[in-house]
């Protein structure tokens, strides 16, 4: 396919840019390529720089669940800059945000803004370690919950997709407070807690796993582990990233009853600008400064850009929860459609779906945590993005990566999403036979 000016601007982009881009997760590194540069979008449809037309499965990985340029969302930060970017003081926005939150999530008594997912993630984690006074924490290989030192031991995300589960640049010391259990195995968690007995501050888990793929918790693996917690006076991280407010209103607390000790947010809660949050039960977060002892502060935290956008999105989402069940049901179509055309060609498939999270696995196992994730068919997923890509469908460029639906989605746009899967893997399957001989 033509892409004259994605390539003309990647380019550029190497010679000044890691890699050509900012963020590895955007790389076409597991499926080849040019990464495509966008120009504009609007709904469900993403415009690139050379004007061709591709229906989103992204999202921006995640936040625009009600479709990009999204007119409330526009409005208010057009309305908010009139006044100012920034202005490193409190603002009414945040107080609003704060309020809006506790009312949509269970659990979540106070909540501190900050600027990313992973700053939410790294200053999550310390707030455990200082309200419990321990060390060590608890994560699950191919969950991904930032780029922070303690979470790249057996990450997710571009981790994985580059084959790198691990980072150097981690300290042997920081390494060695950080345990990892597998996704959806309890007893690996029970033996952790015995084997580091009153060390362990926190357990930190993707509800649903979005980051080696789309991968719901097994029936009472999140329960379990609220159990466990509770039984070894350890705090509970839910990390919804990915999740807050898109399986649920009130994230995975609330599609699944657990109530979490803290939950992280990203990008959103700032409908898709430069944000995330963190949040929990009064007694640990009350150990935050300048109440408490445990240090966290950010200049452009609470920027009121971001709480402006966030706020139009998520009151949306809060006073209309038949969004939710159109994702569903839209979700749902996209799912069958998508089993019909595998089913079709004999291809060996499990298609995972949460609420609005769903992800392709091309293997006969069932996928369930990071090693059953890992027997997907690597080769065919590259051959069967491309051929997306070609006929104007967006995937996320990586077999481990959730796509996220968003509710600007039409039946037209999946209808024709699923004509061109047929395609796309009838093409992906002779390429392989031609790459077999």
């Amino acid at each position: 396919m033509m892409l004259e000016n994605s390539k003309y601007l990647f380019d550029r982009a190497q010679k000044f840019i890691p890699g050509g881009v900012n963020s590895p997760a955007r790389a076409f590194k597991s499926v080849g390529g040019t990464p495509v540069f966008f120009d504009k979008a609007k709904g469900s449809i993403l415009t690139d720089v050379d004007g061709k037309d591709y229906i989103d499965y992204v999202g921006s990985w995640g936040p625009m669940i009600l479709g990009h340029a999204y007119e409330p969302v526009i409005k208010a930060v057009q309305e908010t800059a009139a006044h100012s970017t920034s202005f490193g003081a409190p603002t009414e926005i945040e107080v609003e945000m704060a309020e809006l939150v506790k009312r949509m999530v269970p659990g979540v008594d106070k909540i501190r803004m900050v600027n990313s997912g992973t700053e939410a993630c790294m200053s999550a984690i310390r707030v455990a370690r200082g309200y419990t006074g321990r060390d060590k924490i608890i994560k699950f290989e191919g969950n991904y919950h930032g780029h922070g030192d303690s979470f790249l031991i057996k990450a997710g995300s571009g981790a994985l997709t580059l084959g790198s589960p691990s980072s150097p640049g981690v300290t042997k010391g920081t390494a060695k407070d950080t345990l990892v259990a597998d996704y959806n195995d309890l007893h690996s968690v029970k033996e952790l807690l015995n084997t580091h007995k009153d060390e362990v501050a926190a357990i930190i888990v993707e509800p649903v796993a979005g980051n080696m793929g789309c991968i719901p918790p097994a029936p009472g693996f999140l329960n379990g582990l609220r159990d466990l917690c509770d039984a070894h006076d350890t705090v509970l991280i839910f990390d919804e990233v990915m999740t807050g407010f898109r399986v649920a209103k009130g994230g995975a607390q609330e599609r699944y009853g657990v109530t979490t000790d803290l939950v992280t947010y990203g990008k959103i809660i700032g409908a898709g600008l430069p944000v995330g949050a963190f949040g929990g039960k009064k007694a640990v977060m009350d150990v935050v400064s300048p109440v408490g002892p445990v240090y966290q502060a950010g200049t452009l935290s609470g920027n009121p850009l971001a709480m402006a956008a966030g706020f139009a999105l998520l009151s949306e989402l809060q006073d209309k929860p038949v969004h939710y069940d159109q994702l569903e049901e839209k979700t749902t179509y996209l799912f069958n459609g998508l089993k019909k055309v595998f089913d079709k060609w004999d291809v060996p498939v499990h298609i995972n779906r949460v609420g609005s999270m769903i992800s392709v696995f091309f293997t006969d196992e069932e996928v369930v945590n990071y090693q059953t994730a890992n027997t997907t068919d690597k080769e065919l997923f590259r051959d069967f993005f491309h051929e997306m890509l070609q006929r104007g469908i967006y995937l996320p460029p990586s077999p481990f990566e959730s796509w996220f639906l968003a509710n600007s989605l039409t039946q037209d746009m999946i209808d024709k999403t699923v004509a061109a899967a047929d395609k796309s893997i009838e093409a992906a399957l002779e390429s392989s036979k031609v790459d077999s001989k």
